[in-house]
């Protein structure tokens, strides 16, 4: 197995009271592109700050290609990071700005000049060299950040929230642009995001953090059909959480009002009869019925709100028992009217059981 590009070790880091990193390792494979996701707080931008260099580690190690770098300062570390707000010199135009690392590091103005143009060439701004950043689109200011630190052929560029200034329709295109430059440069790319959906499309791992530790990581897959918390479950795809004890004979009474009979695989790791447990239901995996609810895996539920939201129908349905849940329907599907009873069922399969 190939060894980690990456490697942090049990990399601690505290703000007074506040332990915003606690005792955190993870690898990062050559040529990967891994997700550092989660909400404010949670220690992703911490952590990208230290691999950089811009922000000590009060414990733990930082290891680059096998090099321990947790000592050395951001300009020594073979690590570029773009920042979110671009940080463009706005004084000078296209061409001098990726070129700005280059001339730093001294490289004869011929090669500059090359490796400028490939750079260019590569995210489509030929053409562009002699304008300045405020003649440029925020897409076009995006990719000009962009190759300015690819330029310098890092093996690891770092990513803070890189499309979070663009809009909805440019940051999917710009979204789609970024990973295939990283796979034209081969380069690993760490992202630090919030947002779900940009982390699930781009990276080829997700890294879910919560309080400063690592609540789960895995492929965009696994993470969203296999949440192994709470915390990921509904930070993830906003999953109903459906919550009971579990009886002697392997179904869970819900507290929302419904009977649960989960798969085989999933009693295997759930406590004995009367332990409390805990499922995530994706509101996609949820069918409406015709006819009344089966007795188990199915209950019936009054429609408080609905919304279209292109690709389909959320609905937003109260429980008998208490509590909501949401229901996804395809496109296609003709909504019930709010106040209306449904009848809901799911698949043993889709009851995934949670940890914590």
């Amino acid at each position: 197995m190939a060894e980690p590009l990456l490697r942090l070790e049990g990399v601690t880091r505290r703000f007074g009271a506040t332990l915003a990193l606690d005792g955190l390792s993870l690898d990062v494979m050559p040529g990967e592109f891994l997700a550092l996701l989660g909400g404010s707080g949670s220690g992703k931008s911490t952590l990208l700050r230290i691999v950089a260099g811009f922000e000590p580690a009060d414990a733990g190690r930082v290891l680059l290609q096998g090099r321990d770098i947790t000592g050395l300062p951001p300009h020594a570390r073979p690590v570029s990071l773009v920042f979110q707000s671009y940080a463009l010199f706005p004084h000078l135009s296209v061409f001098d700005n990726v070129a700005y690392g280059l001339r730093r590091e001294g490289v004869a103005r011929g090669e500059i000049a090359r490796r400028v143009a490939e750079a260019l060439a590569l995210v489509g701004l030929t053409g562009l060299e002699r304008r300045r950043p405020a003649q440029l689109s925020g897409g076009q200011r995006q990719r000009v950040a962009l190759v300015r630190s690819l330029v310098k052929r890092p093996p690891l560029l770092l990513l803070d929230e890189p499309l979070a200034a663009l809009d909805a329709g440019l940051r999917e295109r710009t979204g789609l642009e970024l990973r295939a430059l990283q796979r034209a440069t081969g380069a690993g790319f760490v992202m630090v995001t919030h947002d779900q959906g940009e982390a699930l499309a781009l990276a080829d791992r997700v890294a879910v953090m919560e309080g400063g530790r690592l609540a789960q990581l895995g492929s965009p897959q696994a993470l969203y059909e296999r949440p192994a918390t709470r915390h990921v479950a509904t930070f993830l795809g906003a999953a109903n959480i459906l919550e009971g004890r579990l009886e002697a004979d392997g179904a869970v009474t819900c507290a929302s009002g419904c009977r649960l009979r989960p798969a085989p695989p999933a009693l295997a790791i759930l406590g004995p009869p009367g332990a409390a447990a805990a499922f995530a239901l994706r509101p996609e995996r949820i069918r409406l019925l015709a006819g009344a609810p089966p007795a188990e895996n199915g209950i019936a539920a009054r429609v408080k709100d609905l919304a279209y939201r292109g690709d389909g129908w959320m609905l937003v349905v109260a429980l008998p028992g208490g509590g909501e849940w949401r229901v996804a329907l395809p496109a296609g599907a003709s909504p019930p009217a709010p106040g209306a009873t449904v009848s809901l069922a799911w698949a043993a399969e889709s009851l995934v059981p949670l940890a914590a």
